[in-house]
């Protein structure tokens, strides 16, 4: 069976994005991003809400079309592309680029699409990964730990009322001071 994977960046105090919504604290050089490349190339498909996807979709459609986007960055825009989707919205109408649209996270649909033959599904987003969390749908969780402290922003993860155990998989220290921790799903239970 296929594995729901969370993937994202996160300053060292627990932050996603900036109190304006701002990322650009996110620490990717090419060896970074050839990393993220090596991750995602095998998925089965990126699963994100409306607000990522369409970030996504303003970038990375042409983004090895521009010569200054070389490398890692022109490698990842054909694994954008190529890459089934799916996005999570009850307001989007239609969606381009190998794109499909799921109203809300069904745990039958969900449990239905990890058996699926193929590579893992990457989650993406804050929002999304707190519905998958409240179904327990969360096989692996990839923390990219920035070397910033924010003070103010978007959690990642919200307060509830479950304890998830997790096992450490893999750690590793990228060379611009952004820190992987990989952690597996062990169990879950309350916490009353």
């Amino acid at each position: 069976m296929r594995k729901i994977v969370l993937s994202l960046s996160v300053s060292l105090d627990g932050f996603i994005e900036g109190p304006q919504r701002q990322i650009d604290w996110h620490l990717v050089d090419d060896e970074l991003h050839s990393h993220f490349n090596e991750q995602l190339k095998p998925m089965g498909a990126f699963l994100s809400g409306r607000v990522t996807h369409e970030l996504m979709a303003q970038f990375w459609p042409t983004a090895d079309a521009d010569p200054s986007h070389a490398g890692p960055v022109a490698e990842f825009a054909g694994i954008w592309r190529n890459m089934p989707k799916i996005v999570f919205s009850r307001t989007l109408e239609r969606a381009d680029w190998n794109t499909t649209i799921m109203r809300d996270v069904v745990v039958e649909e969900i449990l239905a699409l990890k058996a699926r033959p193929g590579g893992d599904l990457a989650l993406g987003g804050a929002d999304l990964a707190a519905a998958f969390m409240r179904h327990d749908l969360i096989d692996e969780y990839r923390l990219y730990v920035n070397p910033i402290l924010l003070g103010r922003g978007k959690r990642l993860f919200r307060d509830s009322d479950s304890t998830v155990g997790l096992r450490l998989a893999e750690t590793r220290t990228f060379g611009n001071g952004v820190v992987l921790l990989r952690y597996q799903r062990r169990t879950a239970c309350s916490l009353h």
